[in-house]
């Protein structure tokens, strides 16, 4: 069994393919280097669906997330998402991704990241293809 590598996430930023079907997600975690995956649109539909809406209006914003550049689409190293499971923590979620070909990761995002993943996964949903509707 693959052990998870485990960040705490600072802020994140995710971009939508042309075809509509998965999210690149790039982490940049607290005391390691960023980290990306693909998310595929079946997740996203999900998350959308679980992941809890902000009800604080003085929620600060997390800090500008990673640039995602066209090296990160073409790259071969960055994995694909199969499934993820969430557990929500006092004031943070965790969410463990299990990878198609590296060990899972798991990473723990505060209340202000959770908002910023929900909104820009919300922005993409008008061009992502939900295969389960």
């Amino acid at each position: 069994m693959k052990s998870a590598v485990i960040r705490q996430v600072k802020s994140m930023s995710m971009s939508c393919d042309r075809v509509g079907n998965l999210l690149l997600t790039k982490f940049s975690a607290h005391g390691a280097s960023d980290v990306a995956i693909f998310v595929p649109a079946s997740i996203v539909f999900w998350l959308l669906k679980h992941l809890p809406v902000n009800q604080d209006p003085a929620l600060q914003p997390p800090p500008a997330g990673p640039t995602i550049t066209q090296w990160d689409w073409d790259s071969p190293n960055i994995p694909r998402a199969f499934t993820v499971q969430c557990k929500v923590l006092p004031g943070k979620i965790s969410m463990t991704y299990n990878l198609d070909r590296k060990p899972d990761l798991t990473v723990v995002l505060d209340r202000s990241n959770v908002e910023l993943m929900r909104q820009i996964m919300l922005a993409y949903s008008k061009d992502l293809i939900d295969l389960d509707a």
